[in-house]
């Protein structure tokens, strides 16, 4: 259900499929409690699968590039492509550092002649695009960094769009979508923003997906810790801010055609320094897919959202009441409702609370790890843990996530209109139940 190589943590990645196998490319580095991503993401791991839930860890597919060149201090964020009969990929390199210490970012270029995520060869020694101080800023403070290409509106030549910092706005509020064109994938043209809302410190990772009307434009608020998404007939616009797709929490999206024919989405979920319920929130893991909808929203305007993805349900098992420590249970909403999933000593040290429109975790002690408000009155839940992740989803809709590594596992209640029910819970069965790579470090039974 979540993929981490063992002993490292995973970032920004991408995923890519030949037909038959799914690959990822991904950012990786150690486990620290203070992670510098100028010195320890200085390479790309590669996974497999062939169904997007349980995947192979292959090894490291690339990395920084020689000693004075640009990409000599890190690689970032990369969108890699079916390109003629192998791949293209578009990279972040980072020199170095400014004189105050900022990373200096631009993009760079590889190919390779297969299509399983090895053998790249980088395309000349420099970066093939570069901020334009125009419009974007340079320098300190700057952005320039997540390529995602695609064709363009014509489908004769190449866009571009990448996280990058708007020139004219304040730089707590500069986070925008930089937008180039090229006709060959090697020569590019910058232009102003194709997106710069105004609001945002950073708008990274952001990707384009096609739709019957247009596009589909993710894009992940770095102040937020979620991401948002955007329409357009066309690429030059005019956008629409269609609201959040996940709850906070969910980061990074990639979207992808799974084995059923489903567009879902995957995203990058965070752990906590010491794999303690009071630390920090850190890189973490690649959790398993969500369907990915846009429904019409009324008079609001449509609305793109995360739902329970079927292809899941191979991996449930046969409805059971015994303590199991990684499950998915349904609980329909009568009033105000408690789950309690886990005790410590008798007490809840995980809790699920739902108002019909508002939903909660509580931790030990009833400590809040994490709140949604929901569009609607919510009928039912179906709430899922794999290991300390809990996620929650309101009628099918992905809507909260939290992390909880307290208490033990016990069989699941509800209380409602003063009555205690047991829940039935579907065990879950883990790709790699002995990989640590499977689901962060629970201490299971114990406290």
């Amino acid at each position: 259900m979540r993929y981490a190589p063992p002993g490292l943590c995973v970032n920004d990645f991408a995923v890519m499929s030949d037909g038959d196998v799914y690959t990822v490319l991904h950012l990786q580095g150690p486990w620290t409690d203070r992670f510098d991503h100028l010195h320890m993401e200085t390479s790309y791991g590669r996974a497999t699968s062939t169904d997007l839930v349980a995947w192979e860890p292959q090894g490291t597919a690339f990395g920084v590039g020689l000693p004075g060149r640009f990409d000599q201090q890190a690689v970032w964020t990369m969108h890699p492509f079916p390109h003629r009969d192998g791949l293209a990929m578009f990279y972040t390199g980072v020199e170095g550092l400014t004189s105050k210490g900022w990373p200096l970012q631009s993009v760079g270029l590889a190919f390779s002649d297969r299509r399983d995520g090895t053998a790249w060869r980088r395309h000349g020694t420099g970066p093939v695009v570069r901020a334009d101080p125009r419009w974007y800023r340079t320098g300190e403070a700057m952005g320039w960094r997540d390529p995602f290409v695609v064709r363009d509106d014509a489908g004769t030549g190449w866009a571009m769009v990448l996280c990058a910092s708007d020139a004219s706005l304040p730089l707590e509020v500069s986070g925008c979508v930089g937008f180039a064109t090229s006709p060959d994938l090697t020569h590019w043209q910058v232009h102003p923003p194709l997106l710069s809302p105004g609001d945002i410190d950073q708008l990274e990772c952001p990707v384009l997906e096609r739709t019957a009307d247009g596009w589909l434009l993710l894009g992940s608020l770095g102040y937020a810790n979620r991401f948002d998404a955007w329409s357009a007939p066309r690429l030059q616009g005019p956008w629409e801010h269609l609201g959040p797709v996940g709850p906070p929490g969910a980061y990074a999206p990639r979207v992808i055609t799974a084995p059923d024919g489903a567009r879902v989405v995957l995203h990058t979920a965070p752990r906590r320094v010491g794999l303690r319920d009071s630390g920090d929130l850190c890189r973490g893991m690649l959790a398993q897919p969500k369907l990915l909808t846009v429904a019409p929203g009324g008079a609001a305007g449509a609305v793109a959202r995360l739902e329970w993805w079927s292809g899941l349900d191979a991996w449930l098992g046969e409805p059971t009441d015994r303590p199991v420590p990684h499950a998915a249970g349904d609980i329909d909403i009568t009033g105000r409702t408690e789950v309690v999933l886990r005790t410590d000593d008798d007490r809840p040290a995980l809790a699920v609370h739902c108002d019909e429109q508002r939903v909660w975790v509580a931790g030990p002690g009833g400590s809040p790890l994490q709140e949604t408000v929901l569009a609607q009155p919510a009928r039912r839940l179906r709430i899922l843990t794999v290991g300390e992740y809990v996620e929650v989803y309101a009628d099918g809709v992905f809507a909260l996530m939290a992390m909880c590594y307290s208490g033990r596992s016990v069989s699941w209640t509800a209380t409602a209109d003063g009555g205690v029910r047991p829940v039935p819970v579907r065990p879950v069965r883990l790709p790699s139940p002995h990989r640590d790579d499977a689901s962060a470090i629970w201490p299971g039974t114990t406290a």
